[in-house]
């Protein structure tokens, strides 16, 4: 099963990720682990990658595409794997289709989680972090017992900085310029398989293995 996961911040991509790893038993490839590993491992093209970003500068198109390159020829991406924050852009699903088709694989599915930007607001502003532990919370969906206070550690609870109203505006915006146009692209290929976000972590998995066509006892297609 070879997939890409497409969404808008705060639509629960790492989460539902991470479910999609567990029922098909493949690798989640997230663009920063992508990254951090193949500089870790001194890989040709993570070296590359490494002067860009000791730089403080962005990893261009061409690098990224020989990293994604690079991973999903790895031996445990064999039976298929999850792209998630790959491709961002229309340019990075074409050079991508490319890729497949030199390595005669072909995606499976395009996984789209959609979110209203109201209830993207509302999860994303909600999100507090202990800033001791680092244990995470919400402060209405999943609330501390002391307000302000880690459960875990009484640690103070603190709010990222893109997870302000003001910037989160501003991420939406870029998102909606340079990513969603990629869930047309893979609508027009008949590979999209649209979910709805909303609701329980629980309800979202059943709409995405409903979509993936995955049966409720976890048999695979």
């Amino acid at each position: 099963m070879r997939l890409v996961l497409l969404g808008p911040p705060g639509a629960g991509k790492g989460t539902q990720a991470a479910a999609v790893r567990d029922l098909y038993g493949v690798p989640h490839i997230s663009t920063g682990d992508m990254l951090r590993s193949a500089i870790a491992a001194g890989t040709p093209v993570g070296l590359k990658a490494k002067v860009i970003v000791d730089a403080g500068n962005l990893v261009p198109d061409d690098i990224m595409a020989e990293m994604v390159r690079e991973r999903i020829t790895a031996p445990d991406a064999r039976p298929g794997y999850l792209l998630d924050g790959y491709p961002r852009n229309v340019t990075q699903a074409t050079t991508l289709e490319a890729i497949l088709l030199v390595l005669g694989q072909k995606l499976d599915h395009v996984v789209h989680l959609s979110l209203d930007d109201a209830e993207i607001v509302k999860r994303l502003s909600g999100r507090r972090t202990c800033a001791s532990c680092g244990t995470p919370c919400h402060v209405t969906a999943a609330p501390p017992r002391v307000a302000g206070r880690c459960d875990n550690c009484g640690g103070t609870l603190v709010q990222r900085e893109d997870d302000r109203e003001e910037i989160i505006g501003r991420r939406l915006e870029v998102y909606r310029e340079r990513t969603a146009p990629v869930v047309e692209f893979y609508r027009q290929l008949g590979l999209l398989r649209e979910v709805d976000a909303s609701g329980p972590v629980a309800e979202v998995r059943q709409r995405l293995e409903a979509a993936l066509g995955q049966g409720a006892h976890g048999t695979k297609p």
